[in-house]
């Protein structure tokens, strides 16, 4: 799927992320620490100027379940995710998609950012699979103080293993504003690692976290009938009708 398209994941788009984690061909190798268990990878492609960036990492004695949830539960992300400024869902396309707004903090003098996702995921057991792109929301256009940011992919897939369960990132993005390439992609492929390690982290803490909420059944992205609680996204309100409608200032890292 294509930045700002808005329509159901199938197959197709589900394979072409397990294509992608899985095939090493014309990626480059960044960091490989085998005592660490993470590697992470690099490729260009001509859809942006921003390279890909991949990471394959083990967690021990972590069940895939569990890495599924926390990818999932937006109130948990908010006692780990230290960059997190605002999550907010704004509703489902179906019990399998859905759309959410994001913001997340940057390091002055750099504005921060915020996102508008279409996220879709694919539960088949042993394996999970999650995706997400940038698209448009009528109601969540360019905010004052933050620069919005594009996601051409960002993706993870969830393996069972004899000792816990394998993951792999993929993430492509970009942050828009007057940030040189080399600058982000340098960054990405240092900040990669430490998001699997925050994963991780959180992945531990989270049954029990869950478990002292008072609302530790709900869990709608594997029980869809808890999806009804929810807003239903009519697709019409994600059509950008004036796709030149963000302003030259909302690109910039300083205010004028």
């Amino acid at each position: 799927m294509e930045p700002g398209e808005v329509k159901i994941a199938d197959d197709n788009d589900f394979k072409m992320l397990k294509m992608l984690v899985d095939d090493h061909s014309n990626w480059k190798i960044e960091y490989d620490k085998g005592d660490e268990n993470t590697r992470v990878w690099t490729k260009s492609t001509p859809a942006c100027s921003f390279k890909m960036v991949k990471v394959h990492t083990y967690f021990k004695d972590s069940h895939p379940n569990t890495v599924f949830d926390v990818l999932h539960d937006p109130d948990y992300r908010k006692t780990w995710d230290e960059h997190m400024l605002a999550s907010i869902e704004i509703g489902y396309l179906n019990p399998n998609n859905d759309v959410s707004y994001y913001a997340l903090s940057c390091p002055a003098p750099i504005k921060n950012r915020d996102f508008v996702l279409q996220r879709s995921w694919l539960d088949m057991g042993d394996e999970k699979l999650i995706l997400n792109h940038s698209v448009h929301h009528k109601d969540y256009g360019p905010k004052k103080g933050f620069i919005r940011g594009i996601s051409y992919l960002t993706g993870f897939v969830i393996r069972r293993t004899d000792k816990g369960c394998f993951l792999g990132y993929i993430s492509q993005t970009d942050p828009r504003g007057k940030l040189p390439p080399w600058l982000v992609n340098k960054i990405s492929q240092k900040f990669a690692p430490k998001v699997v390690e925050n994963l991780k982290k959180a992945a531990d803490g989270y049954d029990r976290w869950k478990m002292a909420q008072p609302n530790s059944y709900f869990k709608p992205w594997i029980s869809p009938e808890q999806t009804l609680q929810s807003p239903r996204i009519n697709v019409k309100d994600c059509v950008q009708v004036n796709k030149t409608s963000l302003r030259i200032s909302d690109c910039e890292e300083s205010d004028d």
